[in-house]
């Protein structure tokens, strides 16, 4: 319809209505009919410059925020990678929000992204992974010295060279004669303050290797002497012959697959971890803390940093950091490992 048409319609229609505006559109659109294609293919290329300067503004105030992130949080990690696996993912997610790095950046002052995780989890493991980023990388070394809960189930019978399922079956055992009271009748030998021996398979290390790693390429590896741990609680949740579910509450350093193993020993049997779950560490529980990989985002990272926050005691509280210029940042990761592993749940990965 061309524009004298339109307003032509306009004047005659009975609305008792300011026709104006609608009349000064009908000049633009006439208008817009008349723009030459060059200039229509400017202005989109115009609009779509305007669009990606927003877009990077945004990106910057992302960064600027991510980078001002500190303090300690909980994440929920899944069975099958391992947990330093799992900070990649969760440091690349992040990056990745942030835009970073970008080729326009890579000429302006460097900004290192600090992020870490102390108590490792097995990869068969799940449950909560707790996560330092900032100046909260510092107070890992805590989470390490506090306790931490687990639901296990252990299987009755099998035993296996790395003691979970995991393995290669080494040994097999008659079983159809332990009852619940059997089981539940040794629990208190494996209370309190004990001697534990840790399994070959683990993050401890001779001449600066893992003895899991040394394991794997078939090196003969001599078993660590036992050591002193601490269990604060242990109770059977459920006995269905070959299976035993275990809820422990223990210290640092101790290993709930030796735990199972020993169990088994004690009942002139054998025993492996069929399933792990940590369902606390620290202050820190699955239900209300861990994020799931859904909620790995800036924002919901703030968010249960300023929500962890009132878990600490007041002399380990982290004052918010000022974030830097957004301009003049690039984020960066390099990895970094801080004392020798206790443990397979202490251990810090730094990156």
């Amino acid at each position: 319809m061309a524009a004298s048409e339109v307003s032509a319609v306009l004047s005659s229609s009975s609305l008792k209505t300011d026709t104006s505006p609608v009349l000064e559109t009908a000049g633009t659109v006439a208008a817009m009919a008349a723009t030459p294609p060059a200039t229509a293919a400017a202005a989109a290329v115009a609009a779509a410059a305007r669009t990606g300067s927003e877009a990077r503004v945004s990106k910057a105030a992302l960064a600027t925020k991510l980078l001002s992130l500190s303090g300690v949080f909980a994440v929920h990690k899944p069975k099958g990678p391992t947990s330093a696996e799992l900070l990649n993912r969760l440091k690349e997610k992040l990056l990745a929000e942030a835009g970073m790095p970008s080729p326009e950046w890579s000429k302006r002052k460097k900004q290192t992204l600090k992020i870490g995780h102390g108590g490792t989890l097995d990869s068969a493991a799940r449950g909560v992974l707790v996560v330092g980023i900032g100046r909260g990388t510092k107070m890992l070394t805590s989470m390490l010295s506090g306790s931490k809960r687990y639901i296990a189930i252990g299987e009755l019978g099998k035993a296996t060279d790395t003691l979970d399922s995991t393995g290669k079956v080494t040994e097999e055992k008659p079983y159809d004669k332990i009852t619940q009271e059997d089981i539940e009748g040794i629990l208190q030998k494996f209370t309190g303050n004990i001697m534990q021996v840790p399994p070959l398979y683990s993050a401890l290390k001779k001449d600066g290797q893992r003895l899991s790693t040394l394991m794997k390429r078939g090196e003969v590896v001599e078993a660590k002497p036992a050591r002193p741990v601490t269990v604060y609680s242990i109770s059977l949740q459920k006995f269905q012959p070959p299976f035993f579910t275990l809820d422990v509450e223990c210290g640092g350093g101790f290993y709930i697959r030796s735990l199972v193993s020993d169990i088994g020993k004690e009942l002139s049997s054998c025993a492996n971890v069929l399933e792990l779950t940590r369902t606390k560490q620290g202050p820190f529980t699955l239900e209300e803390h861990a994020l799931p990989e859904d909620k790995w985002t800036i924002d919901d990272i703030a968010q249960s940093l300023e929500h962890c926050s009132s878990l600490f005691p007041a002399e380990l509280a982290l004052k918010k950091s000022k974030p830097e210029k957004s301009n003049e940042q690039v984020l960066s990761c390099e990895y970094i490992t801080l004392n020798e592993p206790k443990g397979e749940d202490d251990v810090i990965k730094m990156c």
